[in-house]
């Protein structure tokens, strides 16, 4: 799992975390009440680290598995907890798969 630097994230910057538009963070932020990015006086958006870990749960559950709006929410409000470990879980495998996809390539430079 990504460890965060910075105590807010601007919706650019968490737009490119996510691999989504800005657009559909503001979507999903008017559909999770549980999103909930402080403003700024200009009405800036900044998201925190754990703003941004309910985001991930919301895109693996609308983008990876594929759910409508109204299925993500029930499955959101009812295994919360079960599926921010599954998220944590897929980040570390991604994470090691492409140390792993490193380590071959320099073996491979090797020969």
């Amino acid at each position: 799992m990504e460890e965060f630097d910075k105590k807010y994230y601007k919706i650019k910057d968490v737009a490119e975390i996510l691999s989504v538009p800005p657009s559909t963070l503001r979507y999903w932020e008017s559909e999770f009440p549980e999103i909930s990015p402080r403003r700024s006086g200009t009405n800036r958006r900044y998201y925190t680290p754990d703003d941004i870990r309910i985001l991930r749960i919301v895109r693996y559950l609308l983008k990876d598995k594929g759910l409508r709006m109204d299925a993500a929410k029930r499955e959101f409000a009812a295994n919360r907890r079960n599926l921010s470990r599954r998220v944590e879980a897929i980040d570390l495998l991604e994470k090691t798969r492409g140390e792993l996809d490193d380590m071959l390539a320099a073996l491979k430079r090797r020969k």
